[in-house]
C-alpha cells in the first residue's frame, strides 16, 4: 500500500506541475501580448495540452482518495451495508469504465503516433498529449482498484464519514 500511495502522490505533483507550468505560460502570454505587444503564438495550444495532463492525472488521484462528484443523498438514507455495497458497484463501475475507455481509445493513440501528426501551432506530437486520457484512465483504475482492495481488507466504519460541501 506503501507504493501506492507513493505512486498517488507522484501523480498528484505531476498534475500539479501541469498546472502550475499552464498558469505560468499564460502570465507569460499575457505580459508579451499586452506589454510587448507579441504573444507566444502556441501558449493556448499548450495551455490545452497541459489541462488535459492535469485533469485526467488528477482524477486519479481523486479516485485513490474516493472524492469523485456523486449524488449521493439516497445514499445517505441508506443502512451502511447498503450504502457500502453500492460503494463498491461504483468503484466497479469506474474501474470498467476506464477500462473500457482505454481499449476503445488505443487504436485512434496508435493510428497518430504512426501517422506522426503534430498539432498546428507548436508542432507538438498529438500523441503524447491524447496519450494522457488512457494512462489517467488506466492510473484512475489501478488506483481505484487498489482502493477497493484495501477497504476490503479493513472493516467498514458504521458511521459514515462527514464531508465538507
Amino acid at each position: 500500500m506503501k507504493l501506492i500511495r507513493g505512486l498517488a502522490t507522484v501523480i498528484l505533483v505531476l498534475s500539479a506541475i501541469c498546472l502550475l507550468v499552464a498558469v505560468a505560460l499564460n502570465f507569460a502570454n499575457i505580459i508579451g501580448r499586452y506589454v510587448f505587444f507579441s504573444p507566444i503564438a502556441s501558449a493556448e495550444e499548450i495551455m490545452l495540452f497541459l489541462f488535459v495532463g492535469t485533469v485526467f492525472l488528477g482524477n486519479a488521484v481523486v479516485g485513490w482518495r474516493g472524492q469523485q462528484l456523486r449524488m449521493d443523498v439516497f445514499l445517505h438514507a441508506l443502512p451502511p451495508r447498503w450504502r457500502r455495497a453500492l460503494d463498491v458497484f461504483a468503484d466497479l463501475a469506474v474501474i470498467v469504465v476506464s477500462l473500457i475507455l482505454i481499449v476503445i481509445g488505443w487504436p485512434a493513440i496508435q493510428m497518430l503516433a504512426e501517422f506522426d501528426q503534430r498539432s498546428q501551432a507548436a508542432d507538438i506530437p498529438l500523441v503524447i498529449p491524447q496519450a494522457l486520457v488512457p494512462i489517467g484512465l488506466g492510473l484512475n483504475a489501478l488506483l481505484v482498484g487498489a482502493r477497493l482492495i484495501a477497504g476490503m481488507r479493513t472493516e467498514p466504519s458504521p458511521v459514515p464519514p462527514v464531508e465538507a460541501f
